[in-house]
């Protein structure tokens, strides 16, 4: 495969990138990055400061102060894990919001392009086949309906003790979607050379197996 690539998948909220980015990750032995997961842990800090998206000055001060760093499958906010904290609605929402700002976006891109130029890495998020790495070797677009990326998430939410119901969730997806895709900077949308996977009627092996054949052929 040579020295250095990287992979980008890209697709909606829930589609099941971040299960499948890792998967390859360890099939390939290479690196993960859950770019979402980034966004995810800014808002965070957004929220546990109290600051709101509309105050530029202190976001900027923010990015300035602020280390994201990736260990073992965690990730780590200024020295803390906090994994299992990013990963409520009112966080997914926040870092919907907060990746929407171009001055994020900007830095947050920078440094995953640092990350990616030092070693082969697979990266998931909304805008990595088209601004992260628009010459990545491999790319791909994962989706679901909104309805069975719903299902999904709930499934995963009920499991881990979350009071939601599969009607919030779905509303959730929906919402995420429209701001994703409809953003002024870096929109969610399908790079013209990415291959498109549908996921809807996949397991989550299936969809293992199908890309890394691709990538090892």
């Amino acid at each position: 495969m040579g020295k250095i690539f990287q992979i980008a998948i890209d697709g909606p909220s829930g589609a099941g990138k971040s299960t499948i980015a890792k998967a390859i990750a360890r099939r390939l032995g290479i690196d993960y990055i859950d770019t979402g997961a980034m966004y995810r842990a800014l808002g965070y800090k957004m929220l546990q400061l109290g600051i709101t998206e509309d105050e530029t000055d202190k976001v900027a001060e923010l990015l300035e102060t602020t280390e994201i760093d990736f260990s073992h499958g965690d990730i780590i906010l200024d020295g803390q894990v906090i994994n299992n904290l990013i990963r409520t609605p009112e966080i997914s929402m926040k870092a919907s919001a907060c990746s929407a700002l171009g001055i994020v976006r900007k830095h947050l891109v920078k440094v995953q392009q640092e990350m990616g130029a030092k070693k082969s890495v697979i990266m998931d998020g909304r805008d990595i086949g088209t601004d992260v790495f628009p010459n990545a070797r491999y790319k791909f677009f994962i989706t679901a309906t909104a309805e069975e990326r719903a299902k999904r998430r709930y499934r995963e939410l009920m499991e881990k003790g979350e009071n939601v119901s599969y009607e919030e969730t779905l509303e959730s997806i929906i919402q995420r979607d429209y701001n994703d895709s409809h953003r002024e900077v870096s929109p969610l949308r399908k790079a013209e050379d990415a291959e498109e996977v549908d996921t809807t009627d996949m397991t989550i092996d299936e969809v293992i197996s199908y890309i890394c054949d691709k990538i090892e052929k």
